[in-house]
């Protein structure tokens, strides 16, 4: 019989045990060393030595997986690390102040801009706004109107005084308010880029809401329209107080200041509609406000053709502001009103070929393509070779158009410098006066005009135009306008800017009394203020963002206060300078807005033309 030896080993058991005890003991030793030979494993040893303490397990059981016991605790200490150093950096970020990202800072258009416009805030009349942010100026000239007797017109309280006097004339201000507003109209985007979308749309209500007051603006039909208040003549030794012989603050103003009525004024009443209308477009989401201004500026217009006649006929205005004739108001209200309104009729009075025969489009002339207060054609054309650039009307417009828009690129021409139609300084200021004085009125328009057509060019995918048979890329008229808005900012032979408060070196004594006069609770009679205008010390004002009139034709320039040819600002002049900045400002990628304008236009079918007449044999 066999049994299982617990050593390992096999154990023959004998039934018959004859053997001694000696021979057991023996045996037992035999077997005590053989199994004694053999190495245990770890349970046998545990049967034969009890319990021991047991080793340190080299591997962690995670379940899922089996790790090394050193692996395991540098992971966890590091999880541990990492989440320390993220609490650490966290605290410091919220414990240490946040600088807000800056955009590059603005470049010297939108500078300029910025300031130009502060310009029109010194220039307000009647009673200020809160924040108005000309400090020496106040409420002014409350009784304009009410202080004629000969006039119907009781409420002309508020809108800009023309230059460095206190005079509000009608013609220019509102050609000022329609530049704004075609500015705002195509460049939108790039005013809000600078920050100064709702100052210009505050400018231009302020001078659309004074523009309403000046006629009956709730009737369809009308018969006058109040053209100035204040007056200025001093022709023939005249020594009564009024607005150009008095030296003194627009606040302390206590003489009379007389309406001025027209009765027969198309030029001024089509400017006027032109303003209104395209002010409409402006406010056009103010749904109220803006049908306001349309059916003001049909009103107008209708006057101006029913009543004709130019504004500054046998008035003092024709010293200041002589209007040499009205066809070209009468394109140029037209256009705006048609896009204003859509309505096809006012689109056919701006092509008619008649008007725009009267208006010297079809014959050149010294001052022809030089965009101004009193000619608006040039202005007329650019506005109506977009129509054709973008909306292709065609038959019965095209041919018209076409000449708009083949004299606008002729136009364009005519300010680079290889062309002699205009000279220049030895500077590179472009003369498109010839010379005379106030030169810089028209250079800004023009520089307004040369950016908008290049953008114009771009917008309609055309990389430039011809002149001639020579090709010009769009960057060459965008070249001259920088150029030229250059030269005014102080890049010229004086190293003189013409906008005051921009850079270091600007004219000082500026032509006007609200800038030369202190705010010292001192009020001054009518020739009290005359030692201010005679002095030769700086302004105590600084009347920012104004462009003086500009230097003379050999680049000379006297910073001298009573030479207005030289240092009065004027609201037209400024409001080109705006439209030119805002044009040439910031990123050169943002264009115009080109849907905008046409808001109001209904969509377009080219009416065929007539068929030809029966053939005859």
């Amino acid at each position: 019989m066999y049994g299982r030896d617990p050593w390992g080993g096999p154990l023959e058991i004998h039934t018959a045990d004859s053997a001694t005890d000696d021979d057991r003991s023996r045996n037992l030793q035999d077997f005590d060393r053989a199994a004694m030979s053999r190495s245990l494993d770890e349970t046998q040893q545990s049967w034969l030595l009890g319990p021991t303490e047991q080793k340190k397990k080299k591997y962690v059981d995670l379940g899922c997986i089996i790790v090394s016991r050193k692996i395991f605790k540098w992971t966890v200490g590091c999880i541990i690390a990492a989440a320390l150093l993220a609490g650490f950096i966290t605290m410091i970020v919220k414990l240490v102040p946040r600088h807000k990202h800056h955009n590059p800072p603005p470049d010297n258009y939108t500078l300029a801009l910025r300031k130009a416009l502060m310009f029109f805030n010194a220039q307000k009349s009647g009673k200020l706004p809160k924040h108005n942010n000309v400090s020496w100026r106040g409420n002014s000239c409350l009784q304009d109107g009410k202080s004629d007797d000969s006039t119907m017109f009781k409420n002309l309280v508020g809108g800009y005084y023309d230059a460095g006097d206190a005079i509000k004339f009608n013609f220019p201000q509102s050609f000022a308010l329609t530049m704004l507003s075609w500015s705002v109209i195509e460049y939108s985007a790039k005013y809000e880029a600078a920050g100064e979308l709702a100052h210009v749309k505050d400018t231009i209500k302020w001078g659309t809401d004074y523009l309403l007051k000046t006629f009956n603006s709730s009737a369809d039909t009308i018969d006058r329209i109040a053209a100035q208040v204040g007056k200025g003549d001093t022709s023939g030794g005249a020594t009564d107080p009024n607005d150009h012989y008095c030296w003194v603050r627009p606040e302390d103003i206590d003489y009379a200041r007389p309406v001025t009525e027209c009765h027969g004024c198309s030029d001024l009443a089509a400017e006027m509609a032109a303003a209104l209308a395209s002010a409409s477009i402006v406010f056009k989401d103010n749904k109220v406000y803006s049908q306001k201004l349309v059916h003001g500026a049909r009103t107008l217009f209708k006057f101006s053709r029913d009543q004709r006649g130019r504004y500054s006929v046998g008035n003092e205005a024709e010293k200041f502001y002589n209007s040499t004739g009205y066809w070209d108001e009468f394109i140029w209200g037209a256009a705006w009103l048609y896009y204003a309104t859509g309505n096809s009729s006012y689109l056919q009075l701006a092509t008619t070929p008649g008007i725009a025969k009267h208006a010297g489009a079809f014959w050149g002339g010294p001052d022809y393509g030089v965009l101004s207060w009193d000619n608006k054609l040039t202005g007329a054309q650019v506005l109506l070779s977009r129509m054709r650039l973008f909306l292709s009307p065609g038959y019965p417009y095209e041919e018209i158009l076409r000449t708009f828009h083949n004299q606008t690129s002729i136009i364009m021409c005519s300010y680079l410098p290889i062309f002699t139609s205009f000279n220049r300084t030895k500077g590179g200021l472009i003369q498109l006066n010839h010379g005379r004085p106030q030169s810089l009125q028209y250079v800004v328009n023009a520089a307004f005009l040369a950016t908008l057509f290049s953008d114009y060019l771009a917008a309609a995918d055309t990389p430039g135009w011809y002149c001639g048979p020579n090709f010009y890329s769009t960057d060459v008229l965008r070249k001259f306008a920088e150029t030229q808005i250059d030269y005014i900012l102080g890049k010229n032979p004086r190293k003189m800017s013409y906008v005051v408060g921009f850079g270091n070196h600007y004219p000082k004594h500026v032509h006007h009394r609200g800038a030369s006069i202190p705010k010292n609770k001192v009020k001054y009679n009518c020739k009290g203020g005359w030692k201010y205008r005679d002095s030769s010390k700086a302004n105590p004002n600084t009347i920012v963002g104004a462009m003086v009139a500009g230097p003379d034709k050999h680049d000379g320039f006297r910073d001298v206060r009573s030479n207005y040819n030289y240092t009065e600002p004027t609201l037209a002049g400024n409001a080109g300078l705006v439209a030119a900045l805002v044009a040439l400002s910031g990123d050169r990628d943002v264009g115009i807005d080109k849907n905008t304008l046409f808001s109001a236009v209904p969509p377009m079918f080219p009416t065929p033309p007539p068929p030809p007449a029966p053939w005859k044999p």
